[in-house]
């Protein structure tokens, strides 16, 4: 784990310097270069699999059907990419899509959400909601059953997974979700000095300075104000009070607290700063901070998380959230994993056995539904 840290380390350091030199001399921005260097590429035709690009109330999807033959109506998986809202493709996510179908048995739709800055909170979620509820709408034209329909994404997707699972809660005029799968999900932007982010600050592939850049870039284009979020000075006295019972570090198990972490001492309030940000206090933004009428609602849970990682804790405060409510949860964590791992599943001859057994887990657990 180490050795591979240290060369993704190397990896991400070059691209960032690299995007730095690009965009001070004009030629492109960072987030532009960030892209290119992200993209993925079309694959060979996979005999096991249909697949086709599509559009869902006008966003691009791409659908993944297995050929074989089955006896039942399938189990659905819609799947939201991550990427911090601001990279991330249907062709950066395709082998783990084909993956998923083809060993759960399962029809996958990828959703090519709008990305930001260009496109700001809530574009990603109205997309990723709206894909949703027409493919609800039209589960007989790809043979799923609509009792087996799940939200499934990664980091900014789990975000988006959860947000949308919220959402469709309390929906009557549509089929219940069965599940939510939350790959090391970012649920919220209130307090970005947890335990994990104290002891992963400088762990790749998500350091801390990015996890608030990239909250940022989707609320509104306009990072300018990312130190004083990292250092909380953006919520209120009174709403930090509020929210306390929920994001905190003292709902993280012990366990997880014995490497790297110390107290630090409360921030002034910066009231500007809050005008800017305060839209970060929206459960579609920050799905952790959703009243319990809403959680006690939610389906059957997924939750995966790993060691080294920023976002560690926000998987853990939802699980919490959730059992609290009788939510039923599986969690999955790699010991051994670091964010973004299950990304890097076959990647540029790049291989990752935490992450194989990550994306096993899931795959698992699609079968149990």
């Amino acid at each position: 784990v180490l050795m591979y840290s240290n060369l993704l380390h190397c990896y991400d350091f070059q691209g960032k310097y690299d995007s730095e030199i690009l965009e001070k001399t004009g030629l492109c921005s960072q987030i532009t270069f960030g892209r290119y260097v992200r993209q993925g590429r079309r694959l060979r035709v996979d005999p096991k699999l249909f697949i086709q690009d599509l559009q869902f109330n006008e966003v691009p999807v791409r659908v993944y059907q297995p050929k074989a033959v089955s006896h039942r109506r399938r189990r659905a998986i819609i799947f939201f990419h991550g990427g911090g809202w601001v990279f991330g493709s249907l062709d950066t996510y395709e082998k783990v899509c084909r993956y998923i179908s083809r060993e759960s048995g399962s029809v996958v739709v990828s959703v090519q959400y709008r990305l930001a800055p260009e496109h700001k909170y809530p574009a990603a979620y109205e997309d990723c909601l709206n894909a949703t509820i027409h493919f609800m709408r039209n589960t007989e034209h790809y043979g799923v059953d609509p009792a087996r329909i799940s939200v499934c994404g990664d980091s900014a997707g789990g975000n988006l997974a959860a947000a949308v699972s919220q959402t469709l809660a309390g929906r009557s005029d549509l089929p219940k979700l069965r599940a939510q799968i939350l790959i090391y999900p970012g649920l919220q932007a209130l307090d970005f000095n947890l335990p994990s982010y104290q002891q992963n600050r400088g762990v790749p592939l998500l350091f801390r300075e990015r996890a608030a850049f990239f909250a940022l870039q989707y609320l509104n284009g306009d990072a300018s104000h990312m130190q004083e979020v990292l250092e909380g000075s953006h919520i209120p006295p009174d709403m930090r009070l509020k929210y306390r019972k929920w994001v905190s570090a003292d709902n993280i198990p012990e366990k997880f607290k014995v490497r790297g972490v110390k107290p630090l001492r409360p921030t002034d309030f910066v009231a500007e700063v809050y005008e800017t940000v305060k839209r970060f206090c929206e459960p579609n933004l920050c799905p952790l901070l959703a009243e319990d009428a809403i959680v006690h609602q939610l389906p059957e849970s997924f939750i995966l998380t790993c060691e080294y990682d920023v976002l560690r804790d926000d998987g853990l405060l939802y699980k919490k959230r959730l059992e609290d409510n009788g939510v039923r949860v599986t969690w999955y964590h790699l010991e051994d994993g670091f964010h973004g791992i299950i990304s890097l599943y076959d990647y540029a001859g790049l291989s990752f056995p935490s992450g194989k057994r990550g994306l096993d887990s899931v795959v698992n657990f699609l079968k149990g539904l």
